[in-house]
């Protein structure tokens, strides 16, 4: 059986570390990302070491900037020719407004805006392999409106606010995307890890929680579960599907948000959509 290709944002801290060694221990290819050379190198060893897999990859990428996006999507494209998971798991959590080089507010930009291009940028290579599967990290804690004049808090601005909404935005993303890949052979899920105790957590509600050995569990089942081969466009939480708020199903609202990001972006759906 062909070893399974898995992409994990964020995967050199917190849930996307131990979601990566839980899916390691499986023999997959994994492939980490982080911002941070020697901290991604530490990693890699430590996940090869603990796991016997030396199918291990690290990729340096600063999801703030979409150039370096692109760099990413292309450096996994100069190394693979397919890709069985990509896991979006990177988020930010920031206590006030930020500004990224491109423009944007860091907290949209990092948690809706990275993950929509990296995700359409290795579309290709999820096709080839299909079946694929496509998990994006979201949260309980989104939103249950959305202001599209105060997408970046042009009008105000709160931590919460920011991370909330961003969190919207990867469910709005991933019910629009499964239903534009339908057919194609890749399911797209989002979930929500719990209350889990990470460095997000302690910046934005300055609590502890479980520990990310539960919070990478759902992560895990979404990218595994032969039972979920042909399940797409859900929300789970505790690996059962839940319902999200009632926003993000309505369609005018997935569509203008995907209008917008495409713009944002610089990217077009049906260009990369083979």
């Amino acid at each position: 059986m062909k070893t399974k290709t898995i992409l994990i944002t964020g995967s050199t801290d917190g849930i996307g570390k131990q979601t990566a060694l839980d899916l390691a221990k499986t023999g997959a290819t994994i492939l980490l990302h982080g911002r941070n050379p020697a901290r991604g190198e530490r990693v890699l060893r430590e996940i090869r070491n603990a796991t016997g897999n030396d199918r291990i990859e690290i990729f340096i990428a600063d999801l703030a900037s979409l150039k370096q996006v692109r760099n990413l999507a292309e450096q996994v494209h100069q190394k693979h020719d397919s890709l069985d998971v990509l896991i979006n798991n990177a988020g930010v959590y920031e206590t006030t407004r930020k500004i990224t080089q491109d423009g944007f507010e860091m907290t949209f930009a990092v948690n809706h805006l990275a993950p929509f291009l990296l995700t359409l940028l290795l579309l290709d290579l999820l096709i080839k392999s299909a079946p694929s599967r496509i998990i994006n990290v979201s949260s309980i804690a989104h939103a249950s409106s959305i202001d599209f004049e105060n997408l970046q808090g042009e009008k105000h601005c709160g931590g919460y606010e920011a991370y909330s909404l961003s969190k919207l935005c990867n469910i709005l993303f991933t019910y629009k995307l499964a239903q534009r890949l339908k057919g194609k052979g890749i399911t797209v899920n989002c979930l929500h890890p719990g209350v889990i105790n990470t460095k997000l957590l302690k910046a934005g509600w300055g609590m502890g929680g479980s520990p990310v050995t539960e919070g990478c569990k759902t992560s895990v089942y979404l990218a595994t579960a032969p039972e979920l081969a042909k399940v797409t466009g859900k929300y789970f939480m505790n690996k059962r599907q839940k319902k999200s708020s009632s926003i993000s199903y309505d369609a005018e609202t997935q569509t203008k948000l995907w209008q917008i990001s495409e713009q944002l972006t610089g990217i077009v759906f049906e260009d990369v959509n083979g």
